[in-house]
C-alpha cells in the first residue's frame, strides 16, 4: 500500500480482508509500505509520507495483522535495495505503448498536468515489488497477490513482464503472479462517488472515533429519487446497501431491509442508525488493538520484515542477473 495517509473501509474490503485470509491460510506474507511510490504524487510533501508509514503500520495491526507471526513481514519499500535493481532490469523489457494503454495510468493521468517519469513507470515498479520475493517457476510454487479491483490491470501487466523475461532469457526466474479479488472489490464513498478516498473527504477511516463514523453515515448519499420514507426505494447501486452487504454479518437482516426499502416501508434514517451500530461494532476491536500498538515501537517490526524481504530479493536478483549474463 502507498503510504499517503491513514487507511479506510475501502482498503479493508478491497485488500486487508484478503490479506488476513492469506495469513490464516499459512502463506508467507509480505506487506509492502510503498513509500517510494508515494513520491509519485507526494514528492512535495515527504514529511507526510514518513508519518504515513507509522499510520499504515498501526492500521495494519489494528485490523489483526500480527507482525510477530513468522509468516507476516512488514516491508519498507525504500529499505530493499535489490528491489530497485530488479525494477531497472524489468524496464528493459517493457515498452512505453503498453504503459500508456494501462487503464489505471490513463485514468489517473487525466488529473495530472505534468506526470513524473516515476509515475509513468509505476506498473513496472509494482512488478518489481511483487517479484522481489518471487519463488522460481517450478511445480508447487504459487505467488498470490490479494488486491482491490482497481489493481487487477497492474497485476496483469506484471504477469506479462514475468512471462516475457522468462521467455527472452530462457529461464524460470519468475513465477507469474495471480490476482485474488474479494467479493467486494471496491467500496464507493459515502457521497456516492465511485471510489472511497480520504483526499475527497468521502471515506470512513479505520481509526475514526464512534461519533465521526455516526456523522459520516448519517450524511451518506442514498437514493436521490426517494423524497420520503414511504416512497419505494432503489437498492441497486445505493451506497447504503453496498455498505450493508460489505459489513453486516446477518445477511437475512439485510435482505429484509432491502425488501422493506423497495416497498417504501422503511426510511433511510433507521437504516443509517443500524449501519452506524454495525460499523462501530466492527471497528471497536480495531481501535483497541491500535491503542495498544501505539504504546510500542512498531517500526521495529518494519525493520525485521524489511530485512527478511531483502534476503529473498537478493536471491531473486542473483538469479535474474545470472539469466541476463550480468556480473
Amino acid at each position: 500500500m502507498r503510504t499517503t495517509g491513514q487507511l479506510h473501509l475501502g482498503h479493508y474490503v478491497g485488500a486487508l480482508k484478503l490479506w488476513l485470509d492469506a495469513v490464516k491460510e499459512g502463506y508467507d506474507c509480505f506487506f509492502l509500505l510503498a513509500d517510494v511510490q508515494a513520491l509519485t504524487t507526494h514528492a512535495d510533501r515527504p514529511e507526510t509520507i514518513r508519518q504515513s508509514v507509522c499510520d499504515v503500520v498501526l492500521d495494519w495491526i489494528s485490523v489483526g495483522l500480527d507482525p510477530t507471526r513468522p509468516n507476516v513481514h512488514f516491508v519498507l519499500q525504500s529499505g530493499v535495495s535489490a528491489r530497485f535493481e530488479i525494477s531497472q532490469y524489468l524496464l528493459m523489457i517493457a515498452n512505453l505503448g503498453e504503459i500508456r494503454r494501462n487503464p489505471t495510468i490513463k485514468a489517473e493521468m487525466r488529473g495530472m498536468k505534468n506526470p513524473s517519469m516515476g509515475f509513468l513507470t509505476y506498473p513496472i515498479d509494482q512488478a518489481a515489488d511483487i517479484y522481489m520475493v518471487s519463488p522460481e517457476l517450478v511445480p508447487g510454487n504459487e505467488l498470490l497477490v490479494p488486491v482491490g479491483l482497481d489493481q487487477v490491470p497492474h497485476l496483469e501487466y506484471s504477469r506479462v513482464l514475468a512471462r516475457r523475461f522468462n521467455k527472452a532469457y530462457k529461464t524460470k526466474v519468475f513465477l507469474p503472479c495471480r490476482a485474488k479479488v474479494g467479493e467486494i472489490g471496491r467500496l464507493v464513498g459515502v457521497d456516492g462517488q465511485e471510489k472511497m478516498s480520504k483526499s475527497k473527504g468521502n471515506a470512513i477511516c479505520l481509526n475514526d472515533p464512534p461519533e465521526v463514523v455516526s456523522k459520516k453515515v448519517m450524511g451518506m448519499f442514498t437514493d436521490p429519487n426517494r423524497l420520503k420514507a414511504t416512497d419505494p426505494g432503489t437498492v441497486e447501486g445505493n451506497p447504503l446497501f453496498m455498505y450493508f452487504d460489505a459489513f453486516a454479518r446477518d445477511k437475512g437482516e439485510v435482505e429484509e431491509y432491502k425488501r422493506l426499502y423497495r416497498l417504501g416501508q422503511i426510511g433511510d434514517v433507521p437504516l443509517k442508525r443500524r449501519l452506524v451500530v454495525i460499523l462501530n461494532e466492527m471497528l471497536f476491536p480495531m481501535r483497541e488493538r491500535r491503542g495498544m500498538a501505539e504504546k510500542t515501537d512498531v517500526i521495529e517490526h518494519v525493520r525485521r520484515g524489511t530485512s527478511d524481504a531483502s534476503v529473498i530479493a537478493n536471491e531473486v536478483l542473483a538469479r535474474m542477473k545470472g539469466a541476463m549474463s550480468l556480473f
